[in-house]
């Protein structure tokens, strides 16, 4: 497996933990959402258009609108979460409300006669991206490495003297060397050689890691398109992304030894953290009907240049026996109570969509059975998220960090390939939806195996231009979790499982 950078570090110029690749791949690695419509099958939209999901993946297809219409999109996700660590399995599970592709487009045929230009239509819409609401637990038994491995690193890295170790690293290790979890080793004439962890990692630990994250990823999308002739669509929408994200964590290590002797009983590491970020970006498309049937779009999505803002604070509390007994230590004591703050830029990775339909249909009389089949292949470049600090006259320390956390992003990470498939039967008011999606894994490791697979179904009922739609999707979830990486030997993480279901309704009439 490759080495990673030492993600949690702290770093003198900021004294703060750093950003780390998870971060940029929580903006980036997500499942198609929208109405429950688009929902049921599958989640293809890239060729389709006709519904106010187009606006947030392919905005040509809300040029298919020459009226108006309103829809709203509440939903319902049950989280059901599997982890094997180290051969322990520990199942959890989290549910939680969620908003669908929600708002109204404006449509209107053209009046000038003489204009290839048939109709254009006008599209404001919110739509939740992905969902952070979740439970992420589990536990085993580790005689290979501790958490307090990477504050060794750190301390070893940064060559730092004892006052560095009190004071240089609030949110991370010098928490752990105030607690004597990391000591120094005595050198000749009472110097500092080196630090030591006090974990015994020789007859291991029982670790258990524990962490509630809470928020979403929103994006309001204002979009227009025009519609040449009922043949070619085309469109564009600036969107305004909005990340709402917090994580409380409960990490610890307990002696899996009965001795009393070896000086260490166990710690307990707790984090807070939340971060708000927003940003703009822009989504552009065609759909082009060659005949009646055929539909054929492509979709790009530019990469969203976002700002964030966080905030954290961390304690640690360990049980070091007969060497230190009981200690505990907190960044808010070593930060005047207050939390530690960051800001810095994210420019998240680009994607692009290209989609096919069949469209089957009765004109002469459209209360007649008829049916559509399409799909989607999107390419997303997942090792193109890119940080930077906000502040363009910061010193040149910080500029080489952000460098060097950008190289390990392109080495983590791939570009892949996600694909979407579904289709519709009418029958006169009434439809029947069936779907499927699968999301290649977002790692360059191939060691890290992960994936996504849904299984999407619903109805949907249209009459006198009110409709009502209700969709199942169940999301088959593969990836890893890591508790902690390491850059000095290879890290050990969680491998995860389990499913994801989302009950979405959509409501909408036109007015």
């Amino acid at each position: 497996m490759k080495r990673y950078l030492l993600y949690i570090t702290c770093f003198i110029c900021s004294g703060l933990a750093a950003q780390s690749p998870d971060e940029a791949l929580r903006t980036a690695w997500f499942t198609q959402n929208g109405t429950a419509r688009n929902m049921a099958t599958g989640g293809v939209m890239g060729s389709l258009g006709g519904e106010i999901t187009a606006n947030h993946v392919n905005p040509a297809g809300i040029g298919l609108f020459k009226t108006r219409e309103f829809v709203l999109t509440p939903g319902f996700a049950l989280n059901r979460n599997k982890l094997s660590y180290r051969g322990t399995d520990t199942a959890n599970s989290k549910d939680n409300f969620n908003l669908g592709a929600t708002g109204v487009i404006f449509g209107g045929i053209n009046q000038n006669k003489n204009s290839k230009w048939t109709s254009s239509a006008f599209a404001i819409s919110v739509n939740q991206l992905a969902n952070y609401n979740n439970h992420i637990q589990f536990k085993g038994f580790n005689n290979f490495s501790s958490f307090t491995e990477q504050y060794l690193e750190e301390l070893t890295r940064d060559r730092a003297d004892t006052n560095a170790a009190l004071s240089n690293y609030i949110f991370g290790s010098s928490l752990a060397f105030r607690t004597y979890l990391i000591d120094t080793i005595s050198g000749p004439g009472g110097s500092v050689a080196g630090y030591q962890s006090l974990v015994p990692i020789s007859t291991g630990v029982n670790q258990s890691y524990d962490a509630t994250t809470r928020g979403g990823y929103h994006e309001i999308a204002l979009g227009l398109a025009g519609n040449m002739e009922d043949r070619l669509y085309v469109g564009g929408s600036l969107t305004i992304p909005i990340i709402s994200y917090s994580r409380d964590i409960i990490y610890s290590e307990t002696d899996a030894t009965p001795n009393i002797g070896n000086q260490f009983k166990s710690f307990e590491y707790r984090e807070t953290f939340s971060s708000r970020g927003v940003g703009i970006g822009a989504k552009l498309g065609f759909i082009y009907k060659p005949q009646e049937s055929w539909r054929f779009g492509f979709a790009f999505h530019t990469p969203q240049l976002m700002t964030f803002n966080d905030q954290i604070r961390s304690s640690i509390t360990a049980n070091t026996e007969s060497y230190a007994g009981i200690r505990n230590e907190s960044s808010d004591k070593l930060n005047s109570n207050n939390p530690g703050k960051r800001k810095y830029d994210l420019v998240t990775p680009w994607r692009a969509i290209a989609s096919i339909s069949y469209v089957f249909r009765e004109v002469n009389d459209t209360r007649r059975q008829r049916a559509f089949i399409s799909a989607d292949l999107e390419y997303v470049n997942y090792r193109g998220a890119r940080f930077s600090a906000t502040d363009k006259e910061t010193d040149q320390d910080l500029k080489t960090y952000y460098t060097t956390i950008n190289d390990v992003i392109k080495e983590t990470y791939k570009g892949n390939i996600n694909f979407r498939i579904g289709g519709e039967l009418k029958l006169h008011t009434v439809m029947f939806r069936l779907g499927g999606a699968y999301y290649g894994s977002p790692y360059a490791d191939d060691n890290l195996k992960a994936n996504r697979i849904l299984a999407t179904g619903g109805i949907g009922y249209r009459d006198h231009g009110m409709f009502i739609d209700l969709s199942y999707a169940h999301t088959f979830n593969k990836d890893v979790q890591f508790a902690y990486r390491l850059n000095d030997k290879p890290n050990t993480f969680a491998e995860q499982s389990g499913s994801r279901g989302n009950i979405v309704l959509s409501v909408g009439f036109k007015f």
